[in-house]
């Protein structure tokens, strides 16, 4: 039975899935960490991406797979030299140092012009704006600077030699469009005029389209059989809508170390408020997001601050009424994208001399969800109609605290995905679809997903 290997490479680790191309089934799965990042500066050097990758495929049994695709953390900025090496390390998504250049830039055009150029407005979370940050902060860097990968680009270009990216993941650069499905070089004169932006960017491969086969260097470095197929690849919000088999009507809430909302749309989208981003997705059509930079995080800083497990955590806050009797928390606590607030902090309030532990932990939960349900309802008013039921997925979707809680405050049905590794399931549907000439229509459809479970 032919294999196919999907890769879900996350600020946290790179997690592997190993399946069947006809029927889906998972025959091995395998993780590896990646360093610990704590913003403003969230950077990585991306060689630990590689290594991880290496050292996950390594507690595999099976090693033959026949195609590979990547899905990674998106907007994170790998600066290249004129030979493809790293200049310095990776600023990632979650990197906040480029605030003030994102100001600078927004001023230039105003959320109305970006949003119309882009389908987003600058933020600190985008790859545009840590470009600008690298040229104003660091010039004998910004002077090297040859190619600009993110990192789905910069695995890819290390498996297969191939200066590629997909639209969905170019989307979230700030200098692609979904209007025109083009880059956006206009965008980057803002940085730099004198520049050939078009030279440093990679060529965006379409749905199903093939980046290359893998490397005998690459095989040999990561211990798989050589010969293996590499697909195009994409963002990790673009592959776990792959691997929720997401649906016309639904959202997809992602809980995890940041929380997403995104719907899919068949035509795209521009948000007005600067709220939603209007990204592309993996398939041809759209896919409207919103993300916040805390989620997780801060239920697990609360934990740590209690002296609990983060399950335990979750116990408490169940136990307590919905409310927490007045206590409540704005979970910004390393700054936030939306709104767009890189400089803030977390802010408890309604303490009073009888506050319980229980309750300081249903007000963490209940600011990250408020905080997510926000998300939904720009998504909701930037598409038109509300979505019809929500689905939770990402690590957080496994607590029964998010769970009920979500059920609780969300007003409309709430669902978990089936399944946990989604990013990983959808870059290995996005590998069966380049490896068999099926739209991932038909691969979902043949393995069987979109199952979810109501919950509340």
């Amino acid at each position: 039975m032919p294999l196919v290997m999907g890769i879900d490479s996350s600020t946290q680790s790179s997690k592997i899935e190993v399946r069947d191309l006809d029927t889906g089934e998972l025959v091995e799965s395998a993780k590896s960490a990646h360093p610990i990042t704590t913003p403003p500066r969230s950077e990585q050097d991306p060689e630990a991406w590689w290594r991880a990758l290496a050292g996950a495929i390594s507690q595999l049994g099976r090693r033959e797979v026949a195609a590979i695709s990547v899905g990674a953390q998106q907007h994170g900025m790998v600066a290249l030299d004129s030979r493809c090496e790293v200049i310095r390390p990776a600023k990632l998504w979650n990197d906040t140092e480029s605030g003030p250049q994102a100001e600078r830039l927004h001023e230039l055009l105003g959320t109305e012009g970006w949003v119309k150029a882009c389908g987003s407005t600058p933020v600190a979370s985008l790859t545009i704006t840590k470009l600008a940050w690298l040229k104003e902060n660091e010039p004998e860097a910004y002077a090297r600077l040859a190619r600009i990968a993110l990192p789905h680009d910069w695995l890819t270009l290390q498996m297969t030699g191939e200066f590629v990216t997909d639209r969905g993941d170019a989307s979230g650069t700030g200098y692609w469009s979904p209007f025109t499905n083009r880059w956006a070089p206009e965008l980057l004169a803002h940085i730099d005029e004198s520049c050939e932006w078009l030279d440093r960017l990679p060529r965006v491969l379409g749905p199903g389209e093939v980046a290359g086969e893998i490397t005998a260097k690459a095989a040999e470095e990561l211990g798989i059989a050589p010969g293996a197929i590499v697909a195009a690849g994409t963002g990790d919000n673009m592959a776990g809508a792959l691997g929720l088999g997401l649906k016309s009507g639904e959202a997809a809430i992602s809980i995890g170390t940041s929380g997403t909302a995104y719907s899919i749309s068949s035509e795209p989208v521009g948000d007005e408020t600067g709220l939603v981003a209007g990204f592309a997705d993996a398939t041809g059509a759209y896919l409207p997001l919103v993300c916040t930079l805390n989620a997780t995080k801060v239920t697990d800083t609360f934990a740590r601050i209690l002296g609990v497990e983060p399950e335990w955590l979750g116990r408490m806050a169940v136990a307590t009424e919905q409310g927490a009797k007045g206590v409540t928390l704005t979970p910004y606590l390393d700054g936030e994208r939306t709104p767009n607030l890189p400089h803030a902090t977390g802010t408890l309030a309604g303490i009073r001399t009888d506050t319980t532990a229980e309750q300081f932990a249903r007000a963490a939960f209940e600011g990250v969800v408020n905080g997510l349900l926000n998300a939904l309802a720009a998504l909701d008013s930037a598409m038109g109609t509300p979505a019809e039921r929500i689905i939770l997925t990402g690590g957080g979707s496994r607590s029964p605290a998010y769970q009920k809680i979500f059920a609780q405050l969300a007003g409309r049905p709430v669902h978990v995905a089936e399944g946990e590794e989604h990013v990983a399931l959808g870059a290995a549907v996005q590998a069966a679809a380049a490896l068999s000439g099926e739209p991932v229509s038909s691969i979902s459809g043949a393995w069987g997903l979109g199952r979810s479970t109501q919950v509340g």
